[in-house]
C-alpha cells in the first residue's frame, strides 16, 4: 500500500481489508510508523524497521490513547535508536524492569512500615496448621491473645498472652533492644511462659525471613538475642512425681472424684505414662479391647501402639460412649475432656501430697517402672520417648506382646502398692489356625 500522510481523519477511516487478518497503512512523513487494523477491529500504531539485517516490529499503542502526533514522535525516537544500532525493544524492556523494581521497592517499603507482629502471626499459624498438632495450635493462639475474653469454667476473663504486648509492634521494630526490654518485663511475673513465647517467636521470625513477603523486613532474628535469653533465665528442672509410698493416697482420692471420666483419665495417665494430650485425644476407634492395644498420637512419630493393660481396659470399658472420644465431655466445644487439672489438684490436696502436675504423672511412670526392673528401653517406648543410641534407633524392634509383658507387671505393682484389689477377667480363648 502507498504511504500517506497520517491525519486523525485518515486514521479513523482506515479499515481492515476484507478477507485479511490485518491491514497496515504506513505514514509518509515518519519513517517506520504504521497503523495496524485487525479483522476483529483492534487498531494500534506500530513501528517497523531493519536492525542488524533483520526486520523488527514494535507496537507503540492503541489509537485511543495515542494521538497521531505522539505516535509520530515515538516512532522518530525509535528510529533514532536503531540508527545507532540500539534495539528499542531491549531499551523498553529495561525501562519496564526498572519501573517494576521501583514499584516493588515502594510496595516493600509500605509493607515494612505497616506490617505488625499481630498481623503476620495469624498468617504464620494458618500456613503451619497442617503440620501442627492441636496442642501446638492452641499454644500459638494463647501466647499472643489479647485477653479479656470470658471463660466457661471460671468467672475470671482470660489473661493477655506474653506476646500480646508486642502484637502492635511493626516487624521492622522487633530489634534486639526491643526484645530485651520485653524480656525484662515478662521475666518479673511469668518467666516460664516468656521462655515459651521466646521459642515460638524465634520460629516465627525464622519463617518470616524465608517468606516472599516478609523476608525484606525480617533480616535478623532478634529472638536469638543471647542477652534476652539470659534475662529470662534457664528453666528449673521439675521434680514433681509420685513416690511408691504416695500411690495409695493418690489412688484413694482420685477414685473418689465425682466425674468418672476425669477419674479414669487421671488413672490412665499414670498407668501408661503418656502425654496428657495423647490420652485426651484417644478415640474409641483407637482402642482394641479384643487384642489389648491402644493407638496413641505421638510427638515423635505419627502414632504409636501401646498395650491396653487389664486395669486400664476395665476403666475404659465403664465409660459412657457419648461420641468418638474415650474421655468425652458434654460441656466442651471439642466434645472431649479439656481441663482435668482442677479436679486433680483438689484430689492431690485432699491426699495431703505435694503439688503434682499432670506431666508429673508421666514422670512418675518413668520412675516407678524401675521398681519392677523394667528395661529402660521398654518403658521409654511405652511412653513415646525417642530411641536413644544406635542400638535402640536401628536394631531393636519390640513387638507389642513384649511391651505388654512388662507393662502388665508395672500395672500390677502399682495396684499392689496402692492396696487396690483387682482381678482381671479371664482372657478369651483365641483360635489358632492349624499348621
Amino acid at each position: 500500500m502507498a504511504k500517506v500522510n497520517f491525519t486523525a481523519e485518515r486514521v479513523a477511516a482506515f479499515k481492515c481489508e476484507a478477507g485479511k487478518q490485518q491491514s497496515i497503512m504506513w505514514d509518509a512523513k515518519t519513517p517506520g510508523l504504521g497503523l495496524r487494523v485487525t479483522a476483529a477491529g483492534a487498531r494500534s500504531y506500530i513501528f517497523e524497521t531493519r536492525l542488524e539485517g533483520k526486520t523488527i516490529r514494535i507496537t507503540i499503542g492503541d489509537v485511543r490513547t495515542w494521538t497521531v502526533g505522539k505516535a509520530q514522535a515515538e516512532a522518530t525516537r525509535y528510529k533514532a535508536q536503531t540508527d545507532q544500532d540500539i534495539d528499542p525493544r531491549q531499551v523498553r524492556a529495561e525501562q519496564h524492569a526498572a519501573q517494576a523494581a521501583v514499584k516493588a521497592e515502594t510496595a516493600a517499603a509500605a509493607l515494612r512500615e505497616s506490617v505488625t507482629l499481630g498481623a503476620a502471626w495469624p498468617v504464620y499459624v494458618a500456613e503451619r496448621t497442617p503440620h501442627w498438632g492441636e496442642h501446638q495450635i492452641s499454644a500459638h493462639r494463647k501466647i499472643i491473645q489479647a485477653g479479656g475474653e470470658g471463660r466457661k469454667r471460671s468467672p475470671k476473663p482470660t489473661k493477655p498472652g506474653p506476646l500480646s504486648i508486642l502484637a502492635a509492634e511493626r516487624l521492622v521494630d522487633l530489634t534486639d533492644a526491643r526484645i530485651e526490654a520485653w524480656a525484662k518485663v515478662e521475666a518479673q511475673t511469668r518467666p516460664s511462659s516468656a521462655r515459651l513465647a521466646m521459642r515460638l517467636l524465634k520460629a516465627f521470625l525464622n519463617w518470616c525471613s524465608a517468606h516472599p513477603h516478609y523476608s525484606a523486613i525480617v533480616t535478623r532474628n532478634a529472638a536469638k538475642s543471647a542477652k534476652a535469653r539470659e534475662i529470662l533465665g534457664k528453666p528449673k528442672v521439675k521434680h514433681d512425681l509420685l513416690q511408691r509410698e504416695q500411690l495409695a493416697a493418690w489412688f484413694r482420692e482420685v477414685r473418689k472424684i465425682g466425674n468418672p471420666v476425669i477419674s479414669a483419665y487421671l488413672q490412665t495417665l499414670l498407668m501408661i505414662g503418656a502425654r496428657r494430650e495423647e490420652v485426651a485425644g484417644l478415640r474409641w476407634a483407637d482402642v482394641d479391647f479384643q487384642w489389648g492395644s491402644m493407638k496413641l498420637g505421638d510427638k515423635v512419630e505419627d502414632f504409636r501402639m501401646v498395650p491396653l493393660t487389664p486395669y486400664v481396659a476395665n476403666l475404659l470399658a465403664a465409660l459412657p460412649r457419648r461420641n468418638e472420644w474415650v474421655f468425652s465431655s458434654p460441656s466442651a466445644d471439642s466434645g472431649k475432656l479439656a481441663e482435668p487439672r482442677i479436679a486433680h489438684n483438689e484430689a492431690v490436696a485432699a491426699a495431703g501430697l505435694p503439688h503434682l502436675t499432670l506431666h508429673g504423672l508421666r514422670r512418675s511412670f518413668a520412675t516407678l517402672s524401675e521398681w519392677t526392673e523394667t528395661p529402660a528401653g521398654i518403658a521409654a517406648q511405652i511412653q513415646g520417648h525417642a530411641p536413644q543410641g544406635v542400638r535402640e534407633q536401628n536394631y531393636i524392634r519390640r513387638p507389642l506382646d513384649l511391651l505388654r509383658k512388662w507393662h502388665v507387671k508395672i500395672e500390677e505393682w502399682m495396684l499392689e502398692q496402692s492396696g487396690i484389689e483387682f482381678q482381671p477377667a479371664p482372657a478369651a480363648l483365641r483360635l489358632v489356625p492349624a499348621a
